[in-house]
């Protein structure tokens, strides 16, 4: 399995990755998708932070982090998110491959957290805390058990405060 940035070429087969990995019962289709070409389309998808994970010439897996605030700050923190794996290809590694890959990245980067919403079963295996023990609130009080934040090398306690994802995420 390869892990690297996306390409303008990936971006139908990373649409079908979310579509499929965030089907729902019926025909509701998945916000996800649609998610992800907005954050691209709007400036708001760190280009740097947008992998796909390849297995035989197939992108099989994505993930992603936005541009985010933490209290005044519009460089400390990012929004990861969506994590998608198409079904065929989940719980063997790809997940964690990706989440691994875009934590290095972003503390390559400079960032000092990375921000999201998701399965504290899951995310607490790598490093991912809810993110009002570091002071950081939601934006909707109703996520706080499943409202998370990892620090990363350039954190510090100061990057506190009202978490804001990029416009796109008030729309879904």
């Amino acid at each position: 399995m390869l892990i690297r940035r996306e390409t303008p070429a990936d971006r139908a087969a990373i649409h079908a990755v979310h579509s499929a990995a965030f089907r729902r019962e019926g025909n509701e289709p998945p916000v996800e998708a649609p998610l992800v070409d907005e954050l691209r389309a709007e400036g708001d998808l760190v280009d740097a932070l947008s992998l796909v994970a390849v297995r035989d010439g197939e992108v099989v897996g994505h993930v992603c982090c936005s541009r985010a605030r933490v209290g005044e700050d519009t460089t400390a923190a990012v929004g990861l998110g969506p994590l998608g794996v198409l079904p065929a290809h989940q719980r063997s590694g790809v997940g964690s491959a990706l989440v691994h890959t875009v934590l290095g990245a972003a503390d390559a980067l400079g960032h000092g957290l990375v921000v999201l919403l998701g399965n504290p079963a899951y995310y607490s295996r790598f490093g991912f805390v809810l993110a009002d023990t570091l002071s950081i609130t939601a934006p909707d009080p109703a996520w706080g058990p499943h409202f998370q934040a990892r620090t990363l090398t350039r954190y510090h306690p100061a990057q506190a405060g009202a978490f804001e994802y990029a416009p796109a995420f008030s729309r879904i």
